[in-house]
């Protein structure tokens, strides 16, 4: 004969009663201590009530019970709903939040670079500046040299106007010397010039 179960005798409201079940001995009197502790409170709250009255209004407070603990459960597995949408809402803003930050980084990175690439034109033109001045300031001493001669030559020939006795032949030396020194100058001015103008151009860039 098969199993039905255990079979725990039980009293409820001071009635003797044997419950047959599969679960355990103990759940069995659990409940059962439940149902008559429920029925002796309703007595005690209504008094003068039947047998079969506190029956039911036990029935009806148990019953009152379950729906609520089944509410409450309801409740918790909406909000676990929630927390599990929450949570995959979080994770994707977080996907979102790693893949902009590669993002940043990858670009800060190229940006990195163009300032390399800027700084080293940066210095070329540092360098090329500093050899333009460098050429400008020659210009400038060769130009003052030419000048110091013609200014030489200038004296030479008044004094020679003002009293000696020159040759032709002097007077022309002194005359092409004079001609090509100011033929010098002009294309020093002219060099000095476009120099100044490059530099002025290279300063600006550099800026």
């Amino acid at each position: 004969m098969a199993d039905s179960g255990n079979k725990v005798s039980v009293r409820i409201y001071g009635q003797e009663y044997i419950i047959s079940g599969v679960k355990a001995r103990d759940y069995i009197m659990k409940v059962a201590d439940h149902v008559d502790e429920m029925m002796n409170e309703i007595s005690e709250s209504i008094g003068g009530a039947s047998v079969s009255s506190l029956a039911v209004l036990a029935a009806v407070n148990i019953t009152d019970e379950m729906f609520s603990l089944q509410n409450e459960q309801s409740e918790k597995d909406l909000e676990k709903e929630q927390l599990h949408k929450d949570v995959e809402h979080y994770m994707q803003l977080w996907d979102e939040a790693k893949k902009n930050f590669l993002q940043y980084k990858e670009d800060a990175q190229a940006t990195l670079g163009q300032k390399d690439k800027l700084q080293e034109k940066l210095n070329q033109r540092a360098i090329e500046n500093d050899t333009l001045i460098k050429a400008a300031t020659e210009k400038e001493q060769k130009i003052e040299d030419l000048e110091n001669r013609v200014r030489n030559l200038t004296q030479r020939l008044k004094a020679r106007e003002e009293g000696q006795v020159v040759s032709s032949e002097q007077i022309r030396e002194l005359e092409d010397k004079y001609k090509e020194i100011e033929g010098n100058y002009f294309e020093l001015q002219m060099e000095n010039i476009q120099l100044k103008g490059d530099l002025e151009r290279y300063r600006k860039l550099s800026e």
